[in-house]
């Protein structure tokens, strides 16, 4: 029998200020839950600017605790009003120097089910990752939600397959993957990586982009946010290159278990034979 989850995602503008870009992406939040979504994610470091073109300590003022920070409460809040899973990117402080690029995940009854933290930091042109956090040290969790099981991987980390293999083997059905990733770095690879992560380890992608120019460099982010099945087919349209947008998507996932089937590379996959892979 399918089991069909209407799904959302956002991509959006930086609107100047934490106040005004949460506010906004609730209201995205409510319309799509009128228009019947169950689960909702937004962008990576979703209630900030993307700081991190810049090396500069006046931006460590965007960091919060997770969950008990102000915007992790009021997605809280947010969850049990529309009824809808919530994926939260946010910039997080557990005590002083330990910051991470961090993802809350909450259920549709407002309660918080826990966190995944980006393991993978980039510190390139217009990237400086390292400078503001450590690496994720929390695994690869994938959350028992009302829609079903839930993880996320977040921007860079979508280069490494390793971890959305490993993703895969802990049950997940649906992954989002929120970005920041701009025009002359690496768009040939966007509708590249994740339709392959999704072929390869056989669930839905949710891959979601910023979209416009922000103020603390060039980067041009280009939207083109999508969701992708398990077969690396796009489920309706991908989202605008120019303009904030909410799109909201029927996934079956009884798909997932009918690929698995029929590929069945979980099946064949060979780990006694990948001893290599994780030697430094």
């Amino acid at each position: 029998m399918a089991n069909v989850v209407r799904a959302a995602l956002v991509q959006a503008t930086w609107t100047g200020d934490t106040g005004t870009m949460v506010a906004k992406h609730e209201e995205h939040a409510r319309e799509a839950a009128r228009r019947g979504a169950r689960i909702i994610g937004f962008q990576e470091v979703f209630n900030a600017p993307y700081f991190c073109q810049v090396q500069e300590p006046e931006h460590y003022r965007w960091a919060e605790p997770v969950p008990d920070g102000p915007t992790v409460r009021r997605m809280r809040d947010l969850a049990r009003e529309t009824g809808m899973v919530l994926v939260v990117p946010v910039f997080e402080v557990e005590q002083s120097g330990f910051y991470y690029n961090t993802a809350a995940v909450i259920d549709a009854d407002g309660s918080y089910l826990g966190k995944y933290r980006k393991h993978h930091i980039p510190q390139v042109e217009g990237f400086w990752e390292k400078y503001y956090f450590k690496p994720g040290n929390l695994g690869w969790p994938v959350f028992d939600t009302a829609v079903g099981k839930v993880g996320v991987y977040i921007c860079y980390d979508r280069h490494f397959p390793e971890g959305w293999r490993q993703l895969g083997l802990n049950g997940a059905q649906l992954v989002y993957n929120p970005s920041a990733t701009h025009r002359g770095l690496s768009a040939h690879l966007w509708q590249l990586e994740q339709p392959a992560a999704a072929v390869a380890n056989e669930y839905f992608v949710a891959a979601i982009n910023r979209v416009g120019q922000e103020e603390y460099g060039d980067n041009d982010f280009y939207g083109t946010s999508y969701f992708v099945d398990p077969r690396g087919q796009f489920v309706g349209d991908v989202a605008s290159d120019k303009s904030e947008e909410l799109l909201v998507r029927d996934l079956d996932f009884g798909l997932v278990e009918d690929v698995r089937r029929q590929w069945a590379f979980y099946r064949d996959r060979r780990p006694d034979a990948y001893e290599g892979l994780v030697r430094p």
